[in-house]
């Protein structure tokens, strides 16, 4: 199976909305839990949490009250006023007592089928500067001040509906599709959008734009953090997919492996080829400069690693603990969602966050473990769901 780097982007594209209504009222609420298949399980099954990884979850809620208690639910399973409670008991409860929390205040929900496939993301760090020390440098784009949510002419009135796609903003009120990856290193924004930093290779920014947030580290040894900022509105293709549809990633002969580390193999020994393997995905990431905790997720707070995780809102609240029980041993147990991506779609599919350096690399790169995934909601939340 294609590994987290090839198919995340995570912290970075929310999805348009629900699938269904998500009305404050709880008569809809639990309509909803109807819909999505949501089934309220027995408190025991929660019996068993391992008090090292309850300490970190309970942590990594407490980050993502202040989002959970006043950003609408757009899965449809909570309301705000349903963290509350356990919101407010988390902040003063004792990190020893931390599996006690989660079973006193939460119940285990399966979504679907509750049928899981994990993948993970970390922080990359790559070399590069402030300035550009080489025509081969790569430039990290600022979020640019033309993209914007446009109708194009083409798009009849009466087919406009929900919210406008991304586009290049023109000065006359016109709207045309921003620039692709091909046209931006073809040199579509030089001069026209300002440059936080230039990376020193293209392979590694290249992952780095999909795992959506990492570090520049310069030749004097200063570390630039970037984090996602927004994006270019084209679609995001995986790369490693289309290796694989092309006989080029397997355990046969003359195949490269079917992680990220062998994904960039074949690009750094193949670079034409791999050149155009990248343009494929036609998706341009741009970036801010952050301080402070951590890359950021999509809701505002930073992501921790070995306890956030990256969830499709429709499906499972921000928020929410997740309890992930896999093949890969070591992604199981309680993680906290935090973040979205691009390529986490459906009820059951995460993306795990392992933090930055080497064995976050190692592990978030071969990551891709298939198991059952339970989501944690509030009591008030699970009351309205049926056994």
């Amino acid at each position: 199976m294609i590994a987290l780097g090839l198919l995340a982007a995570c912290a970075r594209i929310v999805p348009a909305g629900p699938p269904q209504s998500s009305s404050q009222q709880p008569a809809a609420v639990a309509a909803t839990a109807v819909l999505l298949g949501a089934v309220r399980l027995p408190s025991s099954t929660l019996a068993r949490l391992d008090p090292a990884n309850a300490t970190s979850a309970l942590e990594a809620f407490r980050t993502s009250c202040r989002v959970a208690t006043a950003r609408n639910d757009l899965s449809g399973l909570t309301v705000p006023s349903d963290w509350q409670q356990p919101c407010s008991a988390a902040a003063g409860w004792s990190r020893d007592e931390a599996a006690h929390f989660f079973n006193r205040h939460f119940v285990p929900v399966r979504i679907g089928d509750g049928t899981a496939f994990a993948t993970g993301y970390f922080e990359p760090q790559i070399a590069g500067s402030r300035t550009r020390r080489s025509p081969a440098d790569v430039p990290v784009y600022a979020l640019p001040g033309d993209l914007g949510r446009c109708w194009r002419d083409d798009v009849p009135p009466g087919e406009r509906e929900g919210r406008a796609p991304l586009g290049r903003q023109l000065p006359d009120g016109g709207c045309l599709p921003y620039y692709s990856r091909a046209d931006i290193e073809a040199g579509a924004l030089d001069g026209r959008v300002p440059v936080i930093a230039y990376a020193a290779d293209a392979v590694e920014f290249f992952f780095l734009q999909i795992q959506g947030s990492g570090r520049i580290v310069t030749p004097a040894g200063e570390v630039i953090r970037i984090g996602y900022a927004g994006q270019n509105g084209r679609a995001y293709t995986g790369i490693g997919g289309v290796m694989r549809e092309r006989g080029l990633l397997g355990d046969g002969p003359g195949q490269y492996p079917g992680s990220m580390q062998g994904i960039m193999q074949y690009l750094r020994e193949n670079p034409r080829d791999g050149a155009a393997l990248m343009r494929m995905n036609e998706s341009w990431v741009f970036f801010r400069e952050l301080t402070g905790e951590g890359p950021i997720g999509s809701i505002g707070v930073p992501v921790r690693g070995q306890s956030s995780i990256a969830v499709d809102p429709r499906y499972v609240p921000y928020g929410a603990p997740v309890l992930l029980d896999l093949d890969r041993r070591e992604a199981n147990g309680l993680w906290v969602a935090h973040d979205t991506g691009g390529a986490i779609r459906g009820p059951n599919r995460f993306d795990t966050f392992w933090g930055a350096g080497d064995r976050a690399r190692m592990i978030a790169g071969g990551m891709s473990g298939r198991g059952q995934a339970l989501v944690l909601l509030p009591l008030t939340a699970a009351a309205r769901i049926g056994q």
